[in-house]
């Protein structure tokens, strides 16, 4: 073959893992990251059936690579994506690596549910001796019923208590809650458990007693993201779940993050939503340990 009909050849890079190298056209991104030695699953061997083989591709800027990837540097989705029906849904930007091909330099994400060998992110914590100030207390409280000679609302009535059992006072009543206190004053009759933020904002209403708060600590790292569930009263870490940060396709480091923003439009709001989604599988999987 003439070096003129040699396929054209595109940088591919592959996070979390940093693999990359030159792939030529028409390539599935399967076939690439077996080539670059990339973790990715497939049972079905490229059918297009198992969905194990998920990845994301991300498009912009990229001062750290040296490229720029335009959304059509990757083949549009076709008939095997269109007709995929396997367990794991193909959601959002997500694509089958043995369905999409590279037309153009790509950055492809694998996400840790398509890692065969995906890292298992533990955080220890050690609190040490240090002072509970929680930002969330409870307070159980009696609030009177209605009088005929009356014509203040419940709200006014559950400030009143709290003022006449706990002292508490300049305290308000998030208005997103205010159904929430009725039905609560009405299942515990008239005796409710109320979560109180900051020493100043009512923000959930229980039936009766609850005795239990539970809060999480979040640490968010470049390379990881870790969640503890902590016991508000005692400070007790009940779980501790970890991910890797999926900013992570955005650049291996801060100053590459802060390039791709600054380079593209939105792409702020994109780190967001990323972490955002690894958020709400480690609140799943904290709550689930406890």
């Amino acid at each position: 073959m003439s070096p003129a009909d040699q396929p054209d050849e595109h940088l591919v890079v592959f996070t979390p893992s940093g693999r990359r190298g030159q792939i030529a056209t028409g390539t599935t991104l399967l076939d690439a990251a077996r080539r670059l030695g990339v973790d990715l699953d497939s049972v079905c061997g490229g059918r297009g059936i198992c969905g194990r083989c998920q990845v994301e591709p991300t498009f912009g800027d990229f001062a750290k690579h040296g490229m720029t990837v335009a959304e059509d540097h990757v083949s549009p989705r076709g008939t095997v994506e269109d007709s995929y029906r396997g367990r794991r849904p193909l959601a959002g930007s997500h694509r089958l690596a043995c369905a999409a091909t590279v037309c153009g330099d790509l950055v492809v994400d694998v996400p840790a549910g398509s890692q065969v060998h995906r890292q298992v992110v533990r955080k220890e914590v050690d609190l040490g001796d240090l002072e509970l100030d929680p930002v969330l207390v409870l307070r159980l409280v009696e609030v009177p019923e209605a009088t005929l000679d009356e014509s203040i609302g419940e709200v006014r009535r559950l400030l009143e208590a709290l003022d006449d059992q706990w002292g508490l006072t300049g305290i308000s009543v998030d208005d997103r809650i205010v159904a929430e206190l009725q039905a609560a004053l009405g299942m515990g009759r008239r005796t409710i458990t109320v979560a109180i933020r900051d020493d100043n904002l009512v923000v959930a209403a229980w039936p009766g007693l609850r005795d239990r708060a539970l809060g999480v600590a979040i640490d968010v790292g470049s390379t990881t993201i870790a969640g503890h569930l902590c016991d508000l009263a005692t400070g007790t870490v009940l779980a501790t779940a970890g991910a890797m940060n999926p900013q992570i396709r955005f650049g291996e480091d801060l100053m590459s993050r802060v390039s791709y923003v600054m380079m593209n439009p939105g792409g702020e709001v994109a780190l967001t939503n990323a972490v955002r989604e690894v958020l709400d599988g480690l609140l799943g999987d904290l709550c689930g340990q406890a």
